[in-house]
């Protein structure tokens, strides 16, 4: 349910009732069940107590996902500060879910009809990106987009790599990043068979995949990639996370702490992650 303070229960109820999730899976609810257990939490209100109840959550749905009892898990948003508050040294549900599952390397994906973007990095400060946008990682993620988007009905991926700099450097008179670590990491990926473009300045690679020339996005850091997704599929993206031994989906929004306990939370994002979840498992 995410955590319990932010819109995570009310959607995760609805979309549990929902006839499009019914039709395609059994869902299994984990978090505050009942009135009186949601009824602790305070919506709006961030605490150590709702960041652990969320942790809980998560990590009991994981537990019995890789023990077979579960066939996937959709998950509701939480929140990082309440997880800090919690004492986690987890920062979202990616990093803890490779944690748990004793995945070595995972990616975030967005995956929406009309754009679908994979993140290098994620929940790190900006100043950070250049130190961890390492050749290495660049081709991990490069490998996992093009190892998993045919479990999303594309045969042959062809990913597009965004530059870290604008115009991609500019040939290293804007930053050298394009040249020393992506180009590289684009180079190699495509001796090993991977149709990836790149780096391709950020300013119009995602208008390019939308309009159909690429079927993914590698991009540098969190939000080079989901300023582009939420902008052209705001509640139809899913986030799923790549590398993992289960199958892992997510909303592709927050808390929502401003409306949260009013009753007027659209599900429609925990939907389309519930549904998605259900497909894949079944493929």
């Amino acid at each position: 349910m995410g955590d319990p303070a932010g819109i995570g229960p009310e959607i995760a109820v609805a979309a549990a009732a929902d006839r499009r999730v019914t039709a395609v899976c059994e869902p299994v609810l984990y978090g505050p069940l009942t009135a009186a257990e949601r009824a602790r939490f305070r919506p709006g209100e961030l605490s150590a107590a709702a960041g652990r109840t969320a942790l809980d959550a998560v990590e009991r749905a994981a537990a019995d996902a890789l023990a077979g009892r579960l066939d996937a898990i959709a998950t509701g948003p939480i929140n990082k500060e309440a997880l800090a508050l919690a004492g986690s040294p987890w920062r979202g549900h990616t990093e803890l879910l490779a944690h748990v599952t004793g995945a070595r390397d995972v990616a975030m994906m967005f995956h929406s009809p009309r754009l679908c973007v994979v993140l290098a990095t994620v929940h790190v400060p900006l100043s950070a990106v250049p130190r961890l946008l390492t050749r290495d990682r660049v081709e991990t993620v490069l490998d996992l987009a093009a190892a998993h988007l045919p479990r999303f009905g594309v045969a042959r991926p062809r990913l597009a790599l965004a530059g870290l700099n604008p115009h991609a450097g500019e040939g290293g008179l804007l930053g050298t990043e394009e040249r020393d670590v992506l180009a590289p990491a684009a180079a190699a990926a495509r001796g090993r068979g991977i149709d990836v473009a790149g780096p391709l300045p950020a300013d119009t690679v995602f208008r390019q995949a939308v309009d159909g020339r690429f079927d993914a996005v590698v991009a540098c850091y969190h939000d080079q990639g989901l300023i582009p997704v939420k902008l052209a599929a705001f509640g139809e993206a899913v986030n799923v996370t790549l590398g993992l031994p289960i199958v892992r989906t997510s909303v592709d929004h927050g808390t929502a702490f401003d409306i949260a306990g009013r009753g007027v939370a659209d599900a429609a994002s925990l939907v389309q992650a519930v549904v998605l979840a259900a497909r894949l498992a079944a493929a």
